[in-house]
């Protein structure tokens, strides 16, 4: 198998497969493949080899798919590519026991068969923030290789034991799964949404974290002035 991230700010994930090899996605994600691929939807894929409906169940409360697709490429191989959905960046990530990963919503682009994808963390915070859904992490465990997309720079620190750092959640975009996180109300945050206070996360070392310049909220926030007023439409 060999990977190539090609472009810059819409990047694009190539995978080369030689015969027999498998590669994971949501369903409807692919951009464009080689002919030759034996293509089959399951709940049970991407689960770590533990298969099940309740697999997809868990998925879908992290905030992906119920069904994920997985692609067998043929005896002569094949390549298949995924095209990032915001303009950000592509990382890949090697998981195993010791290496686990909780990626923000909507991050998730691909893994291969053994990587499992759960959710990790669900919280309810406010509606006018986050469109009333929350603060959603999934869950990257299991053995293999995963492949996340991140909105905008990207900015990664090393917490130290005993380090922490507050975060807007929705610049929150990966971190280590065994780092502890927990949400506060700051004070003195004047805001439109919350009065005199702001929710932010609170993470703590040791760990890595990967750290988003842009946010899917207000990239939305900042194009929909120049979106057509559907009210007007439908009157005239």
């Amino acid at each position: 198998m060999k990977t190539t991230i090609v472009g810059t700010t819409m990047p694009v994930l190539e995978i080369t497969l030689e015969a027999g090899e498998q590669i994971i996605a949501e369903g409807g994600d692919v951009s464009w493949l080689t002919p030759g691929f034996d293509i089959e939807t399951s709940t049970g894929f991407g689960s770590g080899g533990k298969g099940g409906f309740m697999s997809g169940l868990k998925r879908m409360v992290g905030g992906g798919q119920l069904f994920l697709t997985q692609y067998t490429a043929s005896g002569a191989g094949g390549f298949v590519a995924f095209a990032a959905q915001l303009p950000g960046t592509i990382r890949e990530l090697t998981i195993d026991p010791a290496d686990q990963f909780m990626v923000q919503q909507g991050s998730y682009m691909a893994s291969t068969p053994h990587v499992e994808v759960s959710v990790g963390l669900q919280t309810k915070l406010g509606a006018g923030i986050f469109g009333g859904a929350g603060v959603v992490f999934q869950k990257l465990a299991g053995q293999g290789t995963a492949w996340v997309q991140l909105a905008g720079e990207i900015v990664e620190y090393e917490l130290q034991a005993g380090q922490s750092m507050l975060i807007h959640p929705g610049h929150l975009a990966l971190y280590r799964a065994e780092m502890p996180l927990e949400f506060a109300t700051i004070k003195g945050i004047k805001n439109k949404f919350f009065g005199d206070s702001l929710f932010l996360a609170k993470l703590s070392g040791p760990g890595h974290v990967w750290l988003q310049s842009m946010t899917p909220a207000k990239l939305a926030a900042a194009i929909e002035p120049y979106l057509p007023d559907k009210s007007s439409s439908s009157s005239s």
